[in-house]
């Protein structure tokens, strides 16, 4: 695999991420990378809007984001941190989440907030990666979570 630029995804914009994953609307749950340490660590953000889908039943009157969502919105940062590190999205791989393990949620995230999603690289061992990942609004800790994701076709 041919060396990449060190600056090339150091910041990356919605073009640029959906370029990366195959997530689409309404599940595409990253909107912007502000931080790029590759091979060690991403941060992202998503922005929380009172349109997403989800808040049309979760909950009514009190609209609250899933915390399977906040997880996800975590696995995808992992593999924007994957495909900027180790592989290509030109590979065919896609990464699955294969693994979640001490997951707590520590604040409601609700419309109006912007999630800020930091991921690093704990250990690489073959193909399954493993990651820390945390989800913070304001500076406030909202989930933390430790995941492990593998390639698949």
């Amino acid at each position: 695999m041919e060396k990449k630029d060190p600056t090339e995804f150091s910041r990356i914009d919605i073009r640029g991420i959906m370029e990366l994953l195959p997530h689409r609307y309404p599940f595409l749950l990253v909107d912007r990378v502000l931080e790029n340490e590759e091979g060690r660590r991403l941060v992202a953000v998503k922005n929380v809007t009172i349109n997403e889908e989800f808040f049309e039943g979760h909950f009514h009157g009190r609209p609250v984001m899933p915390g399977v969502l906040i997880i996800e919105a975590l696995a995808q940062a992992t593999g924007l941190l994957t495909f900027t590190s180790f592989d290509s999205p030109d590979s065919g791989n896609i990464y699955f989440l294969v693994g979640i393990d001490k997951a707590r949620f520590r604040r409601p995230v609700v419309p109006g907030d912007q999630l800020r999603l930091e991921v690093s690289l704990t250990r690489r061992i073959r193909n399954v990666v493993r990651f820390r990942g945390i989800a913070t609004v304001d500076g406030e800790k909202a989930a933390e979570v430790e995941l492990m994701c593998a390639p698949g076709r």
